[in-house]
């Protein structure tokens, strides 16, 4: 009945998401975040592939009508709005009183007991249980030279690399990268649009194309199936931990930078999954944010 009731409203959000119009941005709101977007691309993924981030609309001109022009001459455009801005809001502040108060002193006091390297161990063994979700991923896609990486990956990393715990898979012998693919990305393969923002607690920004992925976690990451459910919680509560030690001060970092963080931490959001879309699939999406309270005239 849980699993019914989870993936019921995942389609729900996805069938509204993708109906949804949402409205076209004015250029100051472009501009306005246009300082914090940068710093902001590091705090949405704790992972090297930020640094391939394409620039913001508003780090490339306050010309909105120029950007356009040239989004459209690269590819199919896609839309996103935030209809939910007030409930994204919440949440916002929800996750950002959650990482201050609670995530970050246990993170810090796990980090001085727990050396740097045992960590960066216990990271790679979560991806490595990760196999599952990119493997099929793969699949889905017609991606049969990522999944067959993958399966070699998970094979020589499960065996010879202690479970997990290293990764020599990705050494120069072998060069087995992992495939930085996920569900999200397997419906953009077949034309799925982002839908809106949305906020989720404690999982933070997505959208209902991305929130599929949240369904695939669920079913085939194999701490799931860990009983009695508490300890598939302190499994998942561990990962958290650990990766957030590896990672202190960048959300900070955005925070500093930003003149509204919720705005930076969308745009930085939005930013990174089209850079990802744009990795897999080599066609580039258009997003336009909307403007907070304003609504798209008819025949626009």
């Amino acid at each position: 009945m849980k699993s019914f009731v989870c993936l019921a409203v995942l389609f729900i959000f996805l069938v509204a998401g993708c109906a949804h119009s949402p409205a076209r941005t004015d250029s100051e709101t472009q501009s306005g975040s246009a300082s914090s977007t940068s710093k902001a691309k590091t705090t949405t993924e704790t992972s090297a592939d930020l640094s391939g981030t394409p620039a913001s609309p508003g780090n490339k001109s306050a010309n909105t009508d120029e950007y356009d022009d040239e989004m459209e001459e690269e590819g199919e455009a896609t839309t996103i709005a935030d209809p939910l801005e007030p409930f994204n809001r919440a949440m916002y502040h929800f996750n950002d009183k959650l990482y201050f108060w609670m995530l970050k002193p246990v993170a810090k006091g796990y980090g001085e007991v727990v050396p740097e390297k045992a960590r960066i161990s216990i990271k790679s063994f979560f991806s490595n249980l990760g196999f599952p979700i990119r493997f099929l991923s793969c699949l889905l896609q017609a991606d049969f030279t990522g999944a067959a990486t993958e399966a070699g990956r998970f094979s020589v990393n499960t065996l010879w690399g202690i479970g997990g715990l290293m990764d020599p898979a990705a050494g120069k012998e072998l060069d087995l990268q992992k495939q930085d693919t996920d569900f999200g990305l397997t419906l953009a393969s077949y034309g799925v649009g982002h839908g809106f923002y949305i906020v989720w607690p404690v999982l933070g920004p997505s959208s209902p194309r991305d929130s599929v992925d949240i369904a695939g976690v669920y079913f085939l990451d194999p701490a799931s199936y860990i009983t009695p459910w508490y300890y598939d919680a302190v499994t998942k509560s561990m990962k958290i931990v650990n990766n957030t030690s590896l990672s202190i001060g960048e959300y900070e970092a955005l925070q500093k930078a930003a003149i509204d963080p919720y705005v930076a931490m969308r745009d930085a959001y939005i930013q990174y999954r089209l850079n990802k879309v744009k990795g897999k699939s080599g066609k580039t999406e258009k997003v336009k944010l909307q403007q907070p309270g304003k609504k798209e005239e008819k025949g626009k």
